[in-house]
């Protein structure tokens, strides 16, 4: 499965009512670090996806889903399990951080 778009209108059902983990990216086209992770969330989540769902968030499109996470600075990564934040993380990260992250 590939990564999902995530928006205000999906947000519920894809995240919060979620029966798996759901890993979110949160970017923004004009970041770069965020471009550079964008091909890891991406590989990850092929990798991940009988276990964890991947979603990411366009902070300049869901303005709202980003102030709810109190996202200040991009990427941000969070990890929301039984419709609870259980771990976030700024900044780029490797594929083996973020494979960590998930083992958490």
């Amino acid at each position: 499965m590939s990564v999902m778009t995530i928006t205000k209108e999906n947000f519920e059902n894809e995240v919060i009512k979620s029966e798996k983990p759901v890993l979110l990216d949160f970017w923004a086209n004009w970041c770069g670090p965020c471009k550079m992770v964008s091909p890891i969330i991406d590989e990850v989540a092929s990798e991940v996806s009988a276990t964890v769902k991947v979603g990411k968030i366009n902070v300049d499109e869901q303005p709202e889903l980003a102030q709810a996470f109190q996202v200040m600075s991009i990427p941000t990564l969070a990890i929301i399990k039984d419709g609870k934040l259980v771990h976030s993380s700024v900044g780029a990260k490797s594929k083996a951080a973020i494979l960590g992250m998930l083992e958490k």
